[in-house]
């Protein structure tokens, strides 16, 4: 599952997100992370924008990204996806090297895992989630997997909204 994270929104390059993910971030240190006080997430991987990978939860392990949500009727996201977290903003775009990594990532996973489906945030929890977004170039991701359409939201051949 593909989402889109920056703190605080539109902010890159600083340590918040992983803060965040390790439940160490001082929600003191800026008036936007007050509404993080107490809130628990994780995410198996983030990408920053130049495409360094980080990895805050081992894909044997539940990480806490998707909240209520429900893909192809199954539920609870979290039981069975890999979230992957690209350092952005919902609906942005994202740089050719997260593309570059989250593309070699995903095909690492699948050589591990039965991945069938790569889906975005908004795709599982519609109502509540607009992550990764309009942004976000899915058509770029297939041709990076070679993996057929089936794998992929509906949605996905829309060309990113820049």
């Amino acid at each position: 599952m593909i989402h889109s994270i920056s703190l605080p929104p539109g902010v890159y390059g600083g340590p918040q997100v992983q803060l965040l993910f390790t439940n160490a971030l001082d929600c003191d240190a800026h008036p936007y992370f007050d509404q993080l006080r107490g809130v628990e997430v994780s995410a198996h991987f983030f990408v920053r924008r130049h495409g360094e990978l980080w990895q805050f939860v081992s894909c044997d392990e539940r990480a806490w990204h998707a909240g209520r949500s429900t893909y192809r009727d199954r539920t609870d996201c979290n039981n069975w996806s890999v979230g992957i977290e690209l350092e952005g903003v919902e609906g942005g775009p994202f740089e050719a090297a997260q593309y570059e990594t989250l593309g070699s990532l995903c095909a690492a996973i699948a050589q591990h895992y039965p991945v069938r489906h790569v889906a975005g945030h908004e795709h599982v929890a519609p109502a509540r989630k607009a992550d990764p977004g309009a942004g976000f170039d899915w058509p770029q991701l297939q041709r990076l997997l070679s993996w057929p359409s089936q794998c992929f939201p509906e949605d996905r051949l829309h060309p990113p909204v820049t």
